[in-house]
């Protein structure tokens, strides 16, 4: 009589640990690490791809303008979390993970959007400054940090850089916007934090203002 064949079901039905997942990290330190890492990796990679469409004409100026001043801002703030012993420059980074991304790397060192002339960096620096701070209140507020005194220099600084970007007009809503929050901020304790609901409001009345921002650069 015809007797079936049984497959060797291999080592590991026998050793049930070499199913286990394996992980990179043991540690919370050692996740943050990993995490900071595949953000910049993440943001590296955008930028390349926007890079390339642009190159292709698949993307209009002003929107790749918006797109890149926004990943070049995000980009500083990923590679502080990542710099180090092991990662020195951006180049270390890339060459260690192997990407191929020659277009974001001249990006990242011009710093400033292809469509944005070199002005000996006065123009470019003021915009990536802005995007960068925009950013960074937003992300505080995200994050639950609502006190005076975390919240108002950036705030300040921003409506400052915005004030010495002489393509932006005197009555650009995003200085107004700036303006309203900072007098707020005016009758507060360093100590004070806001509250939910003005948490709420300033993230939607920066975004609108961020937005807006965007589109003044078209």
């Amino acid at each position: 009589m015809f007797q079936g064949v049984h497959a060797n079901p291999g080592p590991a039905a026998n050793r049930p640990e070499l199913m286990e997942e394996v992980k990179l990290h043991r540690t919370s330190r050692e996740r943050e690490r990993y995490d900071n890492q595949a953000e910049l990796f993440a943001v590296i990679n955008t930028l390349q791809n926007l890079e390339k469409a642009y190159i292709k004409d698949a993307i209009r100026p002003e929107e790749y303008t918006a797109a890149c001043s926004k990943l070049l801002a995000q980009y500083k703030v990923a590679f502080k979390q990542v710099k180090g012993d092991e990662f020195q420059t951006v180049e270390a980074f890339m060459k260690k993970y192997r990407m191929n991304c020659p277009a974001a790397l001249e990006r990242i060192k011009e710093d400033r959007p292809i469509t944005i002339k070199d002005d000996k960096g006065n123009t470019s620096k003021s915009i990536a400054d802005i995007v960068s701070l925009f950013i960074t209140v937003m992300d505080k507020l995200r994050l639950e940090i609502r006190a005076m005194d975390e919240i108002q220099p950036d705030l300040r600084e921003l409506l400052e850089t915005m004030n010495r970007l002489s393509s932006l007009p005197p009555d650009f809503e995003g200085k107004a916007t700036v303006s309203r929050w900072l007098q707020t901020f005016s009758n507060m304790q360093a100590h004070d934090e806001l509250d939910d609901n003005q948490v709420r409001q300033m993230l939607f009345d920066l975004e609108s203002a961020y937005n807006a921002f965007n589109r003044q650069l078209r």
